[in-house]
């Protein structure tokens, strides 16, 4: 990575927030040595996928081990069957065991993605349950609860905000904390973990873990944050009327993953360019400048979506992406590719060939289709110019259309319901 430094690339990236001491910081992350410096970041599998929420803290990880750091994920298998409090306004629903490994699952293959597992400063992928389960309770208050104070826990303001909501905390979550500093602790006796990283609402969290090595083992253990992700707008970043954005590519199909970045504000997208990509600042430097010239052409906004969508899903989903918008938003040829990319994005109506007569094509497919009740009304919309069959204006109710690649018909009633006619 040249002569950067990462706490300095970080900081150009707008990902530090709070850390503990910078000078100790900076020389351990700048001379860690030939094996770099284990570094951890805990996910929580409270879903079989990863979300635009977590992949943050994942690039995170893969820029440390770009510096040559080794990047220990932490799937929490222990801590997702309780549910960290931090930033929640109520209770979490506790998982099962069979739940959490379906979801343990998900998340693992999308890590391998976005994480190297073989190389130089080799990822690991650790679950919690693995040392947690067979702990008794009595060990772990003997062991952990009598190193951490209730004061120190309800000063922390994850735990004081929900103390002082309507909805409480239970005692069920008020122990998070004290099992994520565990997990700290057991990672630096095990693996020589000196770092943990999260979220700016992790550093109650994290800094507990600090406390626990000190006070157990007299090692010094360290800490970073960067802040939450949230629009310009003050909406949780990731959030979209139908819920979160997925990056599993059957929760949230490729096409609405690339159509949200397209969408950022002008307000939001360096920002976004900075922390979700993996282009360099000084390429992203370009890009804004290129884009503050027309800021209508939108320049940022599509290398966002290209470089983001390319990251978690390859380039063929890019293409297919840009050639299913192509389609739905015209300017573009419609063929048997661009029509294949439509699937399942919009609706799909299976037809046979006998349902379509020679009299009034267009009539019998916008009543198959069910974009129009009856004969009549879709007369009626044709005769209002109001339709187009595979790009192409319906001038009349006799104009005949041709099937794409003999099977395909994109039917278009306006300019936003629209239905893929796949013949048999």
């Amino acid at each position: 990575m040249g002569e950067t430094s990462l706490l300095d690339e970080l900081r150009a990236r707008a990902l530090l927030q709070d850390h503990t001491d910078e000078p100790a910081l900076r020389e351990l992350l700048d001379n860690g040595g030939v094996a770099g410096v284990s570094v951890y970041h805990g996910i929580d599998p409270t879903a079989p996928s990863l979300h635009l929420g977590n992949l943050i803290g994942v690039l995170v990880l893969r820029r440390f081990q770009d510096f040559g750091h080794r990047p220990i994920a932490l799937v929490g298998g222990a801590t997702g069957m309780i549910g960290d409090p931090s930033g929640r306004q109520g209770e979490r629903s506790l998982l099962d065991e069979a739940e959490l490994a379906k979801n343990l699952a998900g998340i693992r293959t999308q890590l391998e993605r976005l994480l190297d597992f073989d190389g130089p400063a080799a990822a690991m992928l650790v679950n919690n349950h693995d040392w947690t389960a067979e702990v008794s309770m009595l060990e772990f208050l003997r062991d952990v609860g009598k190193h951490i104070t209730v004061n120190q826990m309800v000063a922390k303001d994850s735990i004081r905000s929900r103390m002082t909501s309507e909805a409480g905390i239970s005692f069920t979550e008020f122990s998070y904390m004290l099992l994520q500093a565990f997990d700290f602790w057991w990672l630096k006796q095990n693996l020589d973990c000196k770092m943990q990283i999260g979220g700016s609402d992790q550093w109650g969290n994290i800094t507990a873990g600090i406390d626990l090595i000190r006070k157990r083992s007299g090692a010094r253990a360290y800490g970073l944050t960067w802040p939450l992700m949230t629009r310009s707008d003050g909406q949780k970043f990731g959030k979209t009327s139908q819920g979160a954005v997925w990056l599993d590519a059957e929760l949230t199909l490729p096409y609405e993953f690339h159509q949200y970045f397209l969408r950022v504000s002008d307000t939001d997208v360096q920002r976004l360019l900075w922390q979700l990509t993996l282009l360099g600042v000084n390429e992203i430097a370009e890009i804004m400048a290129t884009h503050s010239q027309n800021p209508e052409r939108r320049v940022a906004q599509q290398q966002l979506a290209d470089s983001i969508t390319e990251l978690i899903h390859g380039s063929a989903a890019v293409q297919s992406a840009k050639r299913a918008a192509a389609v739905l938003f015209g300017g573009d040829m419609i063929d048997a590719a661009a029509l294949e990319s439509l699937r399942g994005i919009v609706t799909e109506t299976q037809l046979s060939r006998t349902a379509i007569g020679t009299a009034e094509p267009v009539v019998d497919l916008l009543v198959a289709t069910g974009l129009c009740s009856s004969k009549g009304a879709a007369r009626r919309t044709i005769a209002g110019g109001g339709v187009r069959v595979n790009g192409t204006l319906v001038a009349s109710t006799s104009q005949p259309f041709e099937l794409i690649a003999q099977r395909f018909a994109l039917v278009q009633r306006g300019k936003k319901q629209r239905n893929l006619a796949v013949f048999e």
